[in-house]
This record gives C-alpha cells, structure tokens and sequence, in this order.
C-alpha cells in the first residue's frame, strides 16, 4: 500500500503532534530503573483506574517502563485519569498558537475517544499512540482513516477533506 498526498501529510502531522505530546506528558525524560509498586500506588490514587500494565503492554507495543512513563505525564495534565474534549482542545491548542486548531483537534478527540463516552482514557490514549507511533502502515492508515470518518459511516466526505485542508495549509 503506497500512501499519497493528503494521506501522508495527514499521518505526518499526527505523529508530529504526538511527538510533541510526548515532551509535554514528560515522555523524555530519563526512567529510573527502580521497578517498584510506584506506578501501581500512584494508579489507585486518581478517579479512573487504567487497566493492568501487563494487559496494556499486551494491547500496545509499549513497555512496561514506557507505559509508567506516559501514565505520569498523562496523571500530570489529567489528574481525573479522563480528558474531556475542551481540556482535549486547550492543550492541542498549545502546539498551534498561531491559527484555529478546535476543528482539527475535534476530530483528534474522536479518533481517540473510542468508546464515544466524551472522555479519552489513558487507554485510549496509548492504544492511538501505539498504532501512530509503532503500528504497521496499515494500521496506521486505518486510524487515519478512521480521525476523517467523523460519522464512522465508512465515508470520508468531501466537507471534512475541505476543513483538513484549510486547517493544515491557511489556520
């Protein structure tokens, strides 16, 4: 499968944008090698619980290490465990102060929040992350798709393909 054009530059700012996510979620920062319960502690002291690490590292291609890594960072930002869609948006908003991102960042939102509850889980979330950052082109262009099929009819209309196109070449 050859990815073209609007499909490239799609996935490409995704993953940028997820690059970005990762030095604001702390992702960078040096892991201590320390394997203690500190993450497991630090899960039951927040509204929503995420799932088991082993069940996680299981669904994603994330390490054990690399999974407490991004809990903190998403627990620092997210301290309720869930991110509602306006939280969703001001810190997408963050990393595109020049132009409008709402629209863009809607979409993101929904990408993410696969359960269609309103909220994103930390499950949600480096489940995405996983399939962008280390997923197979197919499962990449899969979830591409699937940030563009904003009804989930298996469609992408011409109206979504016009705001993607505004929000990438004039915002």
């Amino acid at each position: 499968m050859v990815l073209e054009g609007m499909e490239l530059i799609a996935i490409t700012v995704v993953i940028g944008l997820f690059f970005v996510v990762f030095r604001q979620f702390g992702v960078w920062e040096p892991l201590t090698l320390d394997e203690s319960s500190d993450c497991e502690l630090e899960l039951s002291t927040v509204r929503h619980q995420p799932e088991g690490l082993e069940q996680l590292q299981v669904q994603t291609q994330f390490t054990k290490k690399e999974l407490q890594s991004l809990y903190r960072g998403f627990k620092n930002e997210c301290p309720s465990g869930l991110v509602d869609e306006e939280t969703f948006k001001n810190i997408y908003s963050q990393f595109f102060p020049q132009g409008d991102a709402t629209t863009y960042a809607h979409f993101l939102f929904n990408a993410f929040d696969m359960d269609r509850n309103g909220s994103i889980r930390f499950e949600d979330f480096v489940i995405g992350l996983s399939v962008l950052l280390r997923g197979s082109e197919t499962e990449k262009l899969r979830w591409a798709f699937n940030l563009y099929d904003i009804n989930k009819d298996g469609y992408i209309t011409k109206e979504v393909q016009c705001k993607v196109v505004h929000f990438l070449f004039v915002a």
